[in-house]
């Protein structure tokens, strides 16, 4: 009896607190601007929506009078009211704060769980067994009475949208809904009845037009997200939830912040009350990237509590989850990795692009699952177009990973019929294959030519900025595409490229320097130098190789036994360079091997590189890393690639075993020390 009596008195002191909304003839004037309908019923139903817009939405055409402003009441058509209140106002000092307290102030309206239906009511009936959004507007236009009616019949018609196809939903669906009279009504009656309808029709109703296209700005969604203010401290967990996922794909304004701020507050509250992993991503995803972090832990740590009920499909949504609240929750997304490993054959195309693009977003680098999915693409890539499996290779080239059986499938589809890639897909082929370095073996000459011909058919038509970048990947293959060289490399085409307000010159330069080099190192005319100029600079030398030149000058006795970041021609550089003998048994010091000559001098170029110069998981080097050690080969060196992380863990007594067994192994050529990533 106390509790219900402290509960009424705290909502009398927020009902003063907060006066009425609307002055009375504001309000007078609101009823009249709505009730016009209910006297020209049949004038009504001939009204197309986007004169709906103009009498019901008129922000859409931004009427000074009746433009939906932050500052102005949304149910009337320019009356002032009350400043926004702060996020505590929101919330409520005496709001419910565990579910059995929710539980004892709804009202018999509520719905339980889903939205709920009534059995008895054979409109329900019939609303069931439509199967198309103009069936449930036709049945809404004949038999909608009430309230309840029109809100389901709107969450009907969303839910039946939602599973056309796009191209079904583009062409023409949208257009029949939103010109159809009855659609004009419902929006009429849930404006006229915002605030009578039950929170779970609110919620439902604001989530369905939202994902419909009603725009944000106009007089209906701004009314319901006001209303919403109202209400949120008498929603559930499932109407957060709705109301989150709806919150997500709004734009940020005034009333959208003021309301996301609030449910924030909300959560944080309830959070220790919430054990259903559906509703946690939901509100994961309203969070966003500019949540707290603290409020980010809660919210993983309430996850974490519940993951042994992790299903296959909430472990895909809490990827994306994970990604819109821009939080890396490792054990999270280790879990959710095994869930879709055991049913990898299960996830949509779609959820497979935007998982891996969640991985990149999130730097989440999982071996064990990419391999997964590349083996599952392998094996089913008959299934899928070349427009699919070009976004795979897009997406596995942003994490690095390189998937060489699903490439090589590609190659050979691609050699059959080269003609079938337009140049938008030619520069993401060429970027992927470039960057992940991966010719297939056996028809490199084949894959080139292909490659070759379809770049020279869009040559007529294409920028020097895209030319540039379609050369660069070849070049960085190894391949010189000699009609698009001879275009890009004219002086006309460089000053066009390199323009001095460019953001991208920097970047443009460098790949032009590539080129350039390529041009010279790849060319078959170019033969190997007697030796090649050094230009030593200890001053530069890299605070983390301090460990490989104390190493160095323990094994070998003096610094002047190696080079250090050694400068080369081509803007190349080389972290330790050390010259032997011919027989690869004596270290000569630098001093003594250019005074003789070079002759029958090897030349030793070590590079200490990092894990992200290779292919993810594997010693496979990518593509920048790859035209160096081809090009410093080409210079007349023996390149031997050390992970330097690895490096450093070492103690110093093996860092200097470790070299020693480089130095002296004849096939040091092409070692490299590299573990293979896993976070599983």
């Amino acid at each position: 009896m106390n509790n219900k009596l402290s509960y009424l008195l705290s909502t009398v002191r927020c009902v003063h607190r907060q006066g009425p909304l609307l002055p009375p003839r504001a309000a007078a004037s609101t009823r009249k601007h709505i009730s016009w309908t209910g006297r020209d019923r049949a004038a009504l139903e001939k009204v197309t929506f986007r004169k709906l817009f103009i009498n019901v939405f008129p922000s859409l055409h931004g009427s000074p009078l009746r433009f939906v402003s932050q500052k102005a009441d949304v149910f009337s058509t320019g009356v002032q009211i009350q400043p926004e209140k702060g996020t505590e106002d929101l919330v409520g000092k005496q709001g419910p704060r565990s579910p059995l307290e929710l539980e004892k102030l709804d009202d018999a309206e509520t719905f339980r769980g889903k939205h709920r239906t009534e059995p008895g009511d054979p409109f329900f009936s019939s609303l069931q067994k439509c199967t198309c959004p103009s069936d449930v507007l036709d049945l809404a236009a004949e038999a909608a009475v009430t309230t309840r009616h029109f809100a389901n019949c709107l969450s009907k018609v969303w839910k039946l949208f939602k599973n056309l196809s796009e191209e079904q939903q583009q062409r023409y669906e949208k257009q029949l809904i939103f010109e159809h009279p009855a659609f004009v009504k419902l929006c009429q009656h849930l404006l006229q009845d915002a605030r009578r309808v039950t929170r779970g029709d609110l919620v439902f109703s604001l989530h369905a037009l939202v994902n419909l296209g009603v725009p944000q700005n106009t007089l209906l969604v701004q009314t319901l997200v006001r209303v919403c203010q109202e209400k949120l401290n008498l929603f559930d967990n499932r109407c957060l939830s709705v109301l989150a996922t709806t919150l997500a794909g709004l734009d940020k304004d005034k009333n959208v912040s003021a309301l996301q701020a609030g449910l924030q507050l909300l959560v944080e509250q309830r959070l220790p009350g919430i054990r259903d992993i559906f509703i946690l991503q939901n509100l994961m995803k309203c969070m966003g990237k500019d949540a707290p972090v603290f409020l980010k832990k809660k919210v993983e740590l309430a996850v974490l509590k519940e993951i042994d009920q992790l299903t296959f499909l909430n472990a895909l949504r809490l990827f994306l989850a994970l990604d819109a609240m821009n939080y890396c929750s490792t054990p999270i997304l280790n879990a959710c990795s095994k869930k879709i490993q055991e049913n990898v054959q299960d996830v949509p195309f779609r959820q497979l692009i935007l998982m891996l693009e969640a991985c990149y977003h999130l730097k989440y680098y999982n071996v064990r699952l990419f391999a997964a999915l590349a083996e599952h693409l392998n094996s089913t890539a008959y299934l899928w177009d070349n427009r699919q499996i070009i976004l795979f290779l897009s997406a596995f080239e942003m994490l690095g990973f390189q998937p060489s059986e699903l490439m090589g499938i590609f190659a050979e589809k691609l050699t059959e019929d080269p003609k079938s890639l337009n140049f938008k897909s030619l520069l993401s082929v060429l970027r992927a294959y470039s960057r992940l370095n991966y010719v297939p073996r056996g028809q490199e000459h084949q894959f080139f030519e292909a490659l070759h011909s379809c770049l020279n058919n869009y040559l007529p038509q294409i920028s020097n900025t895209e030319l540039l970048r379609a050369v660069y990947s070849l070049c960085i293959l190894g391949y010189l595409p000699h009609p698009a060289l001879e275009e890009l490399l004219q002086k006309d085409s460089r000053n066009e490229l390199l323009l001095p307000d460019d953001r991208y010159r920097d970047q443009k330069e460098m790949m032009l320097h590539c080129v350039k080099a390529c041009v010279e190192l790849d060319s078959p005319s170019f033969t190997k130098p007697a030796f090649v100029p050094t230009e030593g600079s200890p001053s530069l030398l890299s605070l983390s190789l301090g460990k490989a030149r104390e190493a160095l000058t323990e094994l070998l006795g003096d610094e002047s036994m190696f080079g250090q970041n050694v400068q080369l021609p081509y803007r190349y550089h080389i972290d330790f360079e050390i010259r032997m003998d011919s027989d690869r048994k004596k270290v000569l010091p630098i001093t003594a091997a250019d005074d003789a000559g070079d002759s029958g001098v090897q030349r030793l170029a070590f590079l200490f590189v990092p894990v992200s110069a290779f292919c993810l998981g594997t010693t496979h080097p990518q593509g920048k890393l790859a035209v160096k050690q081809r090009h410093l080969t080409k210079l007349g060196y023996q390149v031997i690639l050390v992970l330097n992380k690895k490096f450093q863990e070492m103690s110093n007594e093996d860092a200097v075993n470790f070299l020693k067994e480089k130095i002296y192994s004849e096939n040091a050529s092409h070692d490299s020390e590299v573990t293979v990533q896993d976070n599983s």
